[in-house]
């Protein structure tokens, strides 16, 4: 033993093994995690170096005619004027006039759009990505003006824009960023033996010029959702807003235009057009739009559709639902949070959301627990305009987009009133003491609704509180399947097997598990089934909607004269019949034959019949 050996050996001398194996086990700790820092060290600072550069740019914010004029009956309707009248929903504030489109001038919007989009249809993912940074960036350092809009326009809360339109917007934008080049990158797709010398491919290739039609709950979001699906997808597209958010859309537009134009690219490729119903028709009929996006009611989406098959354009329509929450008795310990999550979901946006929780449907053990948590908490509710002076501006819930539905509301709510619900709070509209030409319903609370009263069957799109009582599990399910809509649900309780079946049963579109509408904050497939719609928006499904989706077969090795011919025994005209009928027999033995044997069988026949 060497020198140096011998000092080890005494060195280790007394020591257990199991103190030599840490003296070991440390040093290849640290060396894994320093080599671990390094790579990704050297993966972000190549990801930094990569990542396309944000670009600055500024777009101006609308403001009210700053008169102050309030209206004493708004309308969006104007006597003895075309325009579009616009105000704020919290307060009857006057905004301004929006001329509507002509048909005329939506042929010239197409017509732009359709000059933009020859070229960005051959931008790199690189240069699209580029454009979405530099709208995330605009939004999140425009928050502020950008909820502010969106609130005049609307009636709802801060706090709901800054959830419902700014937080699901940049997430869209944050998916198609890292993951949308995946989506609409060429996949490779399998062959099988007859045709092992061809090798497949899907591409994504775009449309054209696609339209949107999305409804007013969601100004901002609704409306640029679409536009970042669309011009990813190398798409050019055409949106239509609601009438009653004609004033906020224009900005809202002018971001998109304004990411284009500070990239080098064409603002063209993005046009919003604005137009009373009638006008709308001349729209989804044109045989330039290539796919339709359309975000409303069901009697409209009717329309729409019939409009849009005469020149055969797809729609993908999603049409809003009554969405249940269901409870289960294993969910007991954890009602607290439940509580918080319910509220959420059904007074967001003063309930006028299409995901909203229309129907709470709680098991026999947490039924009366609900309704007693949730009773207080519902009749504290403020509603009023969190845009007033800081001193009044504590509000929990808007206003409504109008008061055309007021009546309809009221009326279901005295329907099951009358059949045996209990209203425990609210149940009518509200008369602002500040704002008497605000737009707004109390906060409501219902329970003990049976599945047969109106209000457990129709879309109330309201700040309304429905709570059902179920006898266990199957019945729980039962009665969250039976109105004809099948857009989301939510489920609370233990990941048992009690769950799973709840999860494999429910007819909707959409489930949160212990949760409400998780789904879309990470942008998974949205959309319905029966009355909620159909098709899909978001995540990979939604970017490959909207794309030719194109299937490439090709010769594997064509360089060396492999390729397909046609056997002599079936070429026209063909020699033998018989033999004929014998030999494709054959080949499809060879392809398809049962197990060896048959393959054998069929490479036989095909030798017999040559």
């Amino acid at each position: 033993m060497g020198e140096a050996g011998g000092y080890f050996h005494r060195f280790l001398a007394g020591w257990g093994s199991g103190e030599i194996e840490r003296l070991l086990y440390m040093p290849a700790v640290g060396a894994t995690i320093f080599v671990t820092v390094v790579i990704f060290s050297v993966v972000s600072i190549v990801g930094w170096y990569k990542k396309e550069r944000v670009l600055k740019y500024t777009v101006n914010v609308p403001n009210p005619p700053g008169d102050g004029r309030v209206m004493e009956k708004p309308s969006i309707k104007a006597p003895g004027s075309t325009a579009i009248q616009c105000y704020a929903p919290a307060t009857g504030e006057f905004l301004g006039f929006v001329n509507p489109s002509t048909p005329e001038g939506i042929d010239r919007a197409i017509e732009k759009a359709q000059i933009a989009q020859e070229k960005w249809a051959r931008t790199t993912f690189t240069q699209r990505r580029q454009v979405l940074r530099c709208i995330q960036a605009f939004i999140m350092e425009n928050q502020d003006d950008i909820c502010r809009v969106a609130c005049l326009d609307s009636g709802k809360t801060m706090i709901d824009a800054t959830l419902g339109e700014i937080l699901v917007t940049v997430e869209k934008l944050r998916w198609t960023i890292l993951h949308g080049e995946k989506a609409l990158r060429p996949s490779r797709r399998p062959t099988n033996l007859l045709m092992s010398y061809k090798r497949n491919r899907v591409e994504y290739e775009p449309l054209g010029i696609v339209a949107a039609l999305v409804s007013w709950n969601y100004p901002f979001h609704n409306l640029v959702g679409p536009m970042i699906a669309a011009i990813f997808s190398g798409n050019g597209i055409i949106t239509k807003a609601s009438e009653n958010t004609a004033w906020s859309a224009s900005y809202f537009t002018q971001i998109v235009k304004g990411a284009l134009q500070v990239c080098g690219h064409d603002p063209n490729l993005v046009q919003h057009v604005t137009c009373w119903p009638q006008t709308a028709n001349y729209l989804t009929s044109h045989p330039s739009i290539s796919h339709i996006t359309f975000i409303g009611s069901r009697p409209v989406a009717k329309l729409v559709a019939a409009s849009a098959a005469k020149a055969l354009t797809p729609v993908v329509a999603e049409l809003g639902g009554k969405d249940a929450a269901i409870v289960l008795d294993s969910a007991l310990s954890d009602l607290p949070r439940i509580i918080e999550i319910l509220l959420r979901g059904t007074f967001q946006a003063a309930g006028q959301n299409c995901i909203g929780i229309e129907r709470i449907i709680a098991c026999p053990k947490v039924y009366d627990e609900i309704v007693r948590a949730l009773e207080p908490r519902i009749r504290a509710l403020r509603v009023g305009s969190s845009l007033d002076a800081p001193k009044d501006a504590q509000v929990d819930v808007g206003a409504m987009i109008s008061d055309a539905s007021f009546g309809r509301l009221e009326n279901l709510i005295q329907l099951a009133v009358k059949d045996g619900a209990r209203l425990l709070v609210g149940g009518s509209r509200l008369n602002h003491p500040v704002h008497h030409s605000g737009h707004y319903f109390q906060p409501t609370l219902l329970v003990d609704v049976t599945q047969e009263m109106a209000i457990a069957n129709e879309e109330c799109f309201g700040p309304i509180c429905v709570v059902m009582r179920a006898s266990g599990p199957e019945e729980a399910c039962k009665m969250a399947n039976a109105p004809n809509f099948g857009l989301g649900a939510s489920v609370f309780g233990k990941n048992d097997g009690t769950m799973r079946t709840m999860l494999r049963n429910l007819k909707t579109g959409m489930v949160a598990v212990n949760d409400f509408a998780a789904y879309y904050a990470v942008q998974l497939p949205f959309g319905g089934v029966g009355g909620s719609g159909y098709g899909r928006f978001a995540g990979e499904e939604g970017l490959r909607g909207l794309c030719n989706i194109k299937a490439i077969c090709e010769d594997r090795w064509g360089w060396a004269g492999i390729s397909t011919a046609i056997p002599k025994q079936i070429r026209y005209p063909i020699p033998d019949t018989g033999k004929g009928f014998g030999f494709v027999k054959a080949v499809n033995e060879l392809g398809y034959g049962t197990g060896l044997r048959g393959r054998i069988s069929g490479l036989t026949n095909i030798l017999r019949n040559s």
